[in-house]
């Protein structure tokens, strides 16, 4: 494994994404298929060679959990782990805990995609007195003070996504090091829009299904020399058909 590779994972299946709901920011856990899936993940790296400097992931359990495990299929666990809620999912608003099925019944299949991957498309907004899901009452985010969404676009999750990557993620790969990141759909998406420079219509449609390493190999100057999944094929369509149809009425 040559240096300088970014590895991008979505943690494993969590209990939420296995009954459909707006996960966002709610601290949900791993489900068994999705600790299966992030043990698979870890032993689709070691088999092809990675190690690792140093790994980056959210203020969120299924990120952190997936990292963990991840990291011990590799018997890498002693790399230096970073956490930073800047890496959470996107905020989902008053959708977060809603079936999204449910969601696309009642006000159809294109405002819900709208809602999960649109670009400068915001959810509906919670304020202060949804107690279990305003970040300001949760002890990991009680010293915020600013910044702090109530529910996001995409646009909303690249932009708090970006100056995390330039300060603390970036310099690593300058320095020629070999980074993971585990986090979640929307703030990977952002980190591959910026990275490969996609376009605003186009990055709602790239897809990242649970517990699939995305390997970047960069340049010098950190531009992509090629990006792809890792793990069988036929597994990884299959696991992206899954996540098209989540927010779809049935």
């Amino acid at each position: 494994m040559s240096g300088r590779t970014l590895v991008l994972v979505r943690h494993g299946e969590s209990t939420w994404n296995q009954e459909n709901r707006f996960s966002g920011w709610r601290d949900v856990p791993l489900s068994d298929r999705g600790v299966q899936q992030a043990r698979n993940a870890g032993q689709i790296l070691k088999d092809d060679g990675f190690l690792f400097d140093v790994a980056f992931t959210s203020y969120l359990k299924r990120a952190i959990k997936t990292l963990w495990i991840i990291l011990e299929e590799l018997d890498q666990m002693w790399v230096p782990e970073y956490k930073h809620w800047t890496l959470n999912e996107r905020h989902y608003g008053k959708l977060q805990g809603l079936n999204k099925a449910e969601q696309a019944k009642e006000y159809g299949d294109t405002q819900v995609h709208l809602w999960r991957r649109g670009w400068d498309v915001r959810p509906p907004q919670i304020d202060d007195t949804h107690d279990a899901a305003f970040p300001l009452h949760q002890r990991q985010y009680a010293g915020l003070k600013t910044g702090i969404p109530r529910g996001e676009s995409l646009k909303d999750t690249v932009d708090r996504v970006m100056p995390y990557w330039e300060k603390e993620i970036r310099p690593h790969l300058k320095r020629g090091r070999n980074v993971i990141v585990v986090a979640h759909g929307n703030s990977l998406r952002a980190l591959i829009k910026v990275i490969e420079n996609v376009p605003e219509d186009a990055i709602s449609g790239i897809e990242l299904p649970t517990g699939t390493p995305y390997v970047l190999r960069l340049d010098k100057s950190l531009r992509p020399i090629d990006s792809g999944f890792r793990g069988d094929s036929k597994q990884i369509e299959d696991a992206i058909r899954e996540v098209q149809d989540q927010g779809r009425s049935k």
